[in-house]
Parts: structure tokens; C-alpha cells; sequence
């Protein structure tokens, strides 16, 4: 994979600091060995990622009693997503691997939003979906064993969106894109979680040990987010 340096470790105990700040959600997770020991995360109406990202960092290595010099890994949910969550939180990431000397782990945003879900067997698909301007979502497919069978894409919404793929299996539409979905009645047999469910720091936690423990990291030098599209700008209406 570009941009991925493997190196095997023997190693098996970690502390991993996770960053997700793909959406209007910001939120922070420690983990220590797989397991969440500390988080903090608050949802707003317009992202205040810039404001509350490093403080979000200090307080919860406050509440695990844990250093920066403590930390073995920092990881990162790359995206797809806003892009300006997507560079405030890269920039956060490698800025501390930098300075602290550390690893860089990058996890699929649209993957760890069902990570939470695959426990509910009674649906065969989980698509995960997150708001991309207009009608469009960006947008995975994952299978009950975890697999995913359709690549990360940009997707414009309609009712026969997914038809084909899915055809008439029970699937569970997750994130804030679910909503536009619903909106066109998708002729899928689609569920929907009870609430909007927003990726988060906690999520991350079980995909980044994994990675951890291949040693699979980013190369700090030449990462970037994963945009999945080119920044645009909206026009000014004055």
C-alpha cells in the first residue's frame, strides 16, 4: 500500500492516542492495549475542531495519568470527510508524531462508523454514509463478516442507489448521509440506527491495535487525508 510503512513488532502494550475530526463531532481517545482508558467528545453545530482539539489531547491524558512521553502511537481517522476537519486534525497528528518521534496510524473514517454495528446480525450489509453537499454522500458497504465489498466512493442519491448491489437483504444505513438517503426512499431494504451515529475517537480504537500490532504506519513525510474529492469553495452571496 503507498504511503504505508510495515514494520513487525513484538511488542504488545500500548498507549495509542486517537483524533477524529472528520465531521462537526470532534473527539479524542486513549486507549492502552486495545482498550479505551479516557475520551472526550462534543458535537456543535459548526466545528469548533480548532478550538477544542489540543485541549481535548491534555484532558484526557490528564484523566489516564498518562505523558506524551508515554504514548506509543498516535492515530488518525483519515477520512473521508470535512476538509477542514481532515487538515486541523492531520496537522494535529503529525505534528505530535513529529515532535514526540511516534508512528502514525491513518484508519478508513467510513470503516470505524460500523465498527459499533457489526453485533446486530439481523442485517447482512452496513453502509455507512457521511453528508457530501447536495445529494451526494461519501459511502462504503460492508458485509456481516466485516468485508468490505464496496469501495469508498462519492455517491449521488437515488431511490435506486444500492439496488443492485443489495438487492432485498436487510442493511443498516449509519451517519448523518443516512437521513438524504431516506429522504428519496431508497428501494432497499434499509434500516436506520435510532440516532444520528457521528464517527468517533472510541471507534477507532480496536482497528488502530490492530494496526499497531502489524506495525502497519503511515509515512509521516507524504501523508495527506484521504479527501476523496478537491476542496471547493462556496461563492460569497454578497
Amino acid at each position: 500500500m503507498v504511503g504505508v510503512q510495515e514494520v513487525f513488532y513484538k511488542q504488545t502494550m500500548a498507549y495509542i492516542l486517537h483524533l477524529e475530526t472528520t465531521t462537526q463531532q470532534c473527539s479524542v481517545a486513549l486507549a492502552w492495549e486495545g482498550k479505551c482508558i479516557a475520551k472526550k467528545e462534543l458535537l456543535t453545530e459548526h466545528f469548533s475542531h480548532s478550538e477544542k482539539l489540543h485541549a481535548f489531547i491534555e484532558a484526557v491524558l490528564k484523566e489516564g495519568a498518562v505523558g506524551f512521553n508515554q504514548l506509543d502511537a498516535i492515530a488518525i481517522s483519515k477520512g473521508p470527510g470535512s476538509y477542514t476537519g481532515l487538515r486541523i486534525g492531520a496537522a494535529a497528528a503529525k505534528g505530535l508524531c513529529f515532535a514526540l518521534d511516534l508512528p502514525l496510524i491513518a484508519i478508513n473514517t467510513l470503516e470505524l462508523m460500523a465498527q459499533p454495528f457489526f453485533n446486530q446480525t439481523n442485517f447482512e450489509y452496513f453502509v455507512p454514509m457521511l453528508d457530501a453537499r447536495r445529494m451526494e454522500v461519501y459511502s462504503a458497504v460492508f458485509n456481516r463478516d466485516k468485508k468490505q465489498i464496496l469501495e469508498t466512493q462519492a455517491v449521488i442519491l437515488t431511490a435506486d442507489t444500492f439496488e443492485e448491489l443489495l438487492g432485498e437483504a436487510p442493511c443498516l444505513l449509519i451517519g448523518n448521509g443516512a437521513l438524504k438517503f431516506q429522504s428519496v426512499m431508497p428501494k432497499i431494504k434499509a434500516h436506520y440506527t435510532a440516532n444520528i451515529h457521528y464517527p468517533t475517537a472510541k471507534d477507532m480504537i480496536p482497528l488502530a491495535w490492530d494496526q499497531y500490532q502489524l506495525g502497519r504506519f503511515e509515512t509521516l513525510s507524504t501523508f495527506e487525508p484521504y479527501y476523496l474529492k478537491d476542496f471547493q469553495v462556496t461563492p460569497s452571496k454578497k
